[in-house]
């Protein structure tokens, strides 16, 4: 199973929002109501957004056999050398077999200068926290986020880059 990282294009945006979509409703199930989950993925996955995302961020997506099984999208941030990791989702059928170690990979190595990566992720979502903790990311906060009129409870973590 030969896994190949790029650059995400135009003509991916259906794959994406697919794999988006099976992964919200794998990680949130019993967490985020589905009725949420849809609202939320109907806006930030339509295609005007996910052409804003091509054109101010940088998306990688995971293909095997020319099939995208994954995606990470991330976000420059205006201090230098510090980047949001907005996204990272792994189809469930892929998961666990280093495809999100290397989408992160992959980001990180944009650029040279990175020195932190943030990320939040939600405290019930076990599998994220796993793997953030396992790839060194830490806790710098904790705090309560109106999510589509469903309160969330949310981790900030942060990797610091040591260069």
């Amino acid at each position: 199973m030969e896994v190949i990282i790029r650059k995400m294009r135009k003509e991916d945006i259906t794959s994406v929002q697919y794999v988006a979509k099976m992964s919200w409703y794998d990680t949130y199930e019993g967490i985020i109501p589905r009725s949420v989950q849809n609202r939320f993925l109907s806006e930030a996955y339509s295609n005007k957004r996910m052409l804003w995302r091509l054109r101010n961020s940088f998306i990688y997506v995971a293909t095997i056999d020319e099939k995208i099984v994954g995606y990470a999208n991330f976000f420059p941030l205006q201090n230098r050398g510090e980047i949001e990791l907005g996204s990272i989702y792994i189809l469930p059928a892929y998961q666990g077999k280093g495809i999100g170690s290397q989408l992160l990979e992959k980001g990180m190595k944009r650029s040279k200068e990175l020195k932190i990566v943030y990320i939040n992720v939600e405290r019930e979502n076990g599998i994220g926290r796993a793997f953030y903790h396992s790839k060194g990311f830490q806790l710098v906060d904790e705090f309560e986020d109106e999510f589509n009129g469903h309160l969330l409870r949310t981790m900030r973590m942060k990797l610091m880059i040591s260069l």
